[in-house]
């Protein structure tokens, strides 16, 4: 990924020739035959690609922990990339040109006696420690996102398991209560016709036959009787 944090210092010469900005004596100016971003890549490479973190961050919004914790050694002068950033920003240049921008920070680090290379390894070092971090918490974010995905399948497995088990229960309830209905409509079909050979052979002695033939009602159970 292009990175755009040196745009300020250094200008990218696509024919390969000097800065023409850069001030005369000013510390740091491309050399003649070099491209800026080829000077940016040299400066690079000399760099750890990685840096290591050597003390846990607390606090991941706090950018300043990640530097502390990457070790990123204190920039000459205090001209930190972050610093330079802010000069950038002040209300004395932030409206001028490009131009005017560069040549102004340049004559402030010739003042201190701070080369623009050792600015730009700040800003490396940064930049790596960042991105570093990022791959730190993202490899974080995917073992956990790995853990909970196979934690969540592990519970829709028991919960399959559950529901299956339930719902086996509620068939064997429906089945029982199926067959019971059975039994019972057979059992009456045969009382009934107990109750009409025992309705007719009383009907010979009474006037008024006593023997029900027919379904008896139902009584109400204990709930019902209650509430009426």
């Amino acid at each position: 990924m292009s990175k755009k944090w040196y745009n300020y210092i250094v200008s990218v010469d696509e024919d390969n020739a000097a800065a023409p900005n850069a001030l005369p004596g000013t510390k740091g100016a491309p050399a003649a035959g070099k491209s800026a971003a080829q000077s940016v890549a040299e400066i690079a490479s000399t760099l750890a690609v990685e840096p290591k973190f050597t003390t846990p961050v607390s606090d991941p919004t706090s950018f300043e922990q990640i530097y502390q914790a990457a070790e990123i050694p204190p920039a000459p002068q205090g001209y930190s990339i972050l610093k330079i950033s802010q000069m950038l920003e002040s209300e004395h240049i932030r409206n001028q040109t490009s131009d005017v921008k560069k040549s102004s920070v340049l004559v402030a680090l010739d003042a201190a006696g701070v080369d623009i290379k050792e600015v730009i390894q700040d800003a490396v070092r940064r930049d790596r420690a960042l991105d570093t971090y990022e791959r730190v918490q993202q490899r974080a974010a995917d073992e956990l996102e790995s853990r909970k995905t196979k934690e969540n399948t592990d519970i829709q497995a028991q919960i399959d398991r559950f529901v299956t088990e339930q719902r086996s229960k509620i068939q064997a309830n429906n089945d029982e209560v199926t067959r019971e209905k059975t039994r019972f409509t057979g059992w009456r079909l045969k009382k009934q016709q107990e109750e009409k050979k025992i309705a007719e052979a009383v009907g010979y002695f009474v006037s008024e036959n006593p023997i029900s033939t027919g379904p008896v009602q139902a009584e109400p159970s204990p709930k019902t009787a209650q509430r009426s």
